[in-house]
């Protein structure tokens, strides 16, 4: 039991429609290993069905309905998460939203509203959960970052490729800020995975009408290994960073995209 005593506190811990997102598997992963949930989201929904995978899984879980922009709520989630299990010992920022288009498509206020989700809201949530951290003598902090925050991956998400490449960097100044208080920081990069979220969100990207097999053919056949990733496999990911595992590794990446960047 990797996370036994251990809590996890989860932004973006919901799917945005039926099926396996990276935030709800890494909750049943983590919970899996014995990890406490605090599984945060805008829609409660979606994070009380995140909780009840993860106690499904033999973990504890709490739901929380937060918006990660709004200091105020996530004030209230992280109080929520210390009166609850104690403290918190693992953040995971997974927090994201995009928009589909380039320069001409995309407009400041897209951008602000991005950066907000994508990159403040990690500044919001680590000068809240580090200090307990600190008082627990240590803790993991690993943000989902994208491969089109370091490539260009075939069509343009620039709102998206910018604020990601921002939360690497972001996550690297983390870690050396707080190292010597054993607090490690590292990034999780997916490649092309196959989630609700894009057949939501970058579907046009891939085909004109939304033809769902076109989409899954195309993304296929654009990674080395003919696959998309799955949100288990990114999930893993985010355990092994975030458990003493890992306790030599911070300040860096770990791709997770079947090869896709190697081709770049």
């Amino acid at each position: 039991m990797k996370f036994a005593n251990k809590v996890v506190f989860m932004a973006g811990a919901g799917s945005s429609a039926p099926g396996w997102s990276i935030g709800k598997a890494t909750c049943v992963t983590l919970a899996q290993h014995g990890a406490s949930i605090v599984a945060v989201d805008s829609n409660i929904s979606a994070a009380q069905d995140a909780a009840e995978e993860a106690q499904k899984a033999g973990g504890k879980a709490l739901a929380v309905q937060a918006d990660v922009t709004d200091q105020a709520s996530i004030e209230r989630a992280v109080a929520l998460a210390t009166r609850e299990f104690g403290g918190i010992d693992v953040y995971v920022a997974n927090a994201g939203i995009g928009k589909i288009g380039g320069v001409a498509e995309t407009q400041t206020s897209d951008l602000d509203r991005i950066y907000q989700v994508n990159v403040q809201s990690l500044l919001t949530a680590s000068k809240l959960i580090i200090p307990h951290m600190i008082q627990r003598g240590g803790g993991a902090i690993v943000t989902i970052s994208s491969v089109a925050g370091i490539r260009y991956i075939g069509y343009p998400h620039l709102a998206y490729s910018v604020t990601k490449a921002a939360l690497i960097q972001f996550t690297r100044m983390i870690a050396q800020e707080y190292a010597t208080l054993g607090i490690r920081a590292n990034t999780v990069i997916p490649g092309l995975i196959d989630t609700p979220r894009i057949k939501k969100n970058v579907w046009s990207a891939f085909s004109t009408d939304g033809n769902e097999q076109e989409v899954n053919d195309k993304r296929n056949q654009q990674v080395p290994m003919q696959r998309m990733g799955t949100a288990w496999e990114v999930a893993k990911a985010v355990a092994f960073l975030a458990s003493d595992d890992a306790s030599y590794i911070t300040g860096t990446e770990l791709i997770v995209d079947g090869g896709l960047t190697g081709k770049y």
